[in-house]
């Protein structure tokens, strides 16, 4: 299509300081007819085509030129450029040689002031940070993979999957897979992920195009409704893991938090993080595990 061919030459010439006709015809495999007559087209649009006759001669791009002044505006340009970061920052494959061209196409520098990406965690090692890699390689030449898995009760699982999507969501990668031991789509986080291996095996699955990694919630009546009063002292964790919706602030500057938990040892594990910060009101049962299991935590002191 002429289009395609019109974004062709452009990237071409930006690519060198001066090119001859009949390269860009044998680039584009058409005749040099055809590339002046697009060059004509290019210039009524806007794009700044100088011709050089003579030795070292040929068509080149108006000194300054840059491609945002003819198709991106400031936001699009740094748009793209903060997508290429991200990617960047994940150890995608390319996507520093995507980042610095596209970066050179727009007269871009990359030194940002205001903003850094990393999502890595403090003092993760780098075999952590290029598990993505290896994950993407695997997700796109649609292989089969092995990995031990330690879930939120931190059983520990030999897992054999198909791997069909990586997902970033709340503060964590999570691999979107079809589980060979369980025959269905489950979700593993990157983080509990150990001994990842690749397979030569094969698989045809397609992730169904209405999936999505955010469960419908429903308030079954039978998980216990708890009410949690914070400290002030960790207002901002409170705010950082809850939503608005579910804290209140007391009279005495505490934090009321009411959620719905199941009764599970990973509860009991994720509450005990705020140490003595938090106190369960409801429900007794819970109040009631909570105890026994601080009790067990100070014989062993």
């Amino acid at each position: 299509m002429q289009i395609d061919r019109l974004i062709q030459m452009v990237f071409l010439l930006l690519r060198h300081e001066s090119i001859t006709a009949k390269r860009l015809a044998e680039e584009l495999g058409v005749s040099a007819r055809t590339i002046y007559r697009d060059i004509n087209i290019l210039s009524v649009a806007g794009i700044p085509i100088t011709s050089q006759k003579g030795y070292g001669g040929g068509l080149s791009l108006l000194q300054g030129f840059s491609l945002d002044k003819s198709y991106f505006t400031k936001a699009e340009q740094n748009n793209m450029i903060q997508a290429l970061q991200i990617l960047k920052s994940s150890n995608y494959p390319d996507a520093d040689r995507a980042l610095n061209k596209v970066a050179g196409l727009f007269r871009h520098n990359l030194q940002s002031e205001w903003l850094e990406i990393d999502f890595s965690y403090w003092g993760s090692p780098e075999e952590e940070r290029n598990r993505i890699t290896v994950l993407e390689r695997a997700i796109i030449n649609k292989y089969v993979i092995t990995f031990t898995y330690f879930n939120t009760e931190l059983a520990v699982t030999k897992q054999i999957v198909e791997p069909l999507k990586l997902v970033f969501k709340s503060h964590a990668w999570y691999l979107v897979a079809y589980s060979r031991n369980r025959n269905d789509i489950r979700t593993f986080k990157m983080s509990r992920i150990r001994e990842l291996q690749i397979t030569d095996q094969l698989f045809d699955r397609e992730l169904p195009k209405d999936y999505s990694i955010t469960p419908v919630c429903e308030e079954a009546n039978n998980t216990p409704l708890f009410v949690l009063h914070f400290s002030e002292k960790i207002a901002y964790k409170v705010y950082d893991e809850f939503q608005e919706k579910n804290i209140k602030r007391l009279e005495d500057g505490a934090l009321e938090v009411t959620f719905r938990y199941e009764l599970s040892d990973w509860t009991f594990r994720y509450l005990l993080s705020f140490g003595e910060y938090v106190e369960i009101i409801e429900p007794v049962e819970a109040r009631n595990i909570l105890k026994e299991k601080a009790k067990k935590i100070a014989s062993m002191y």
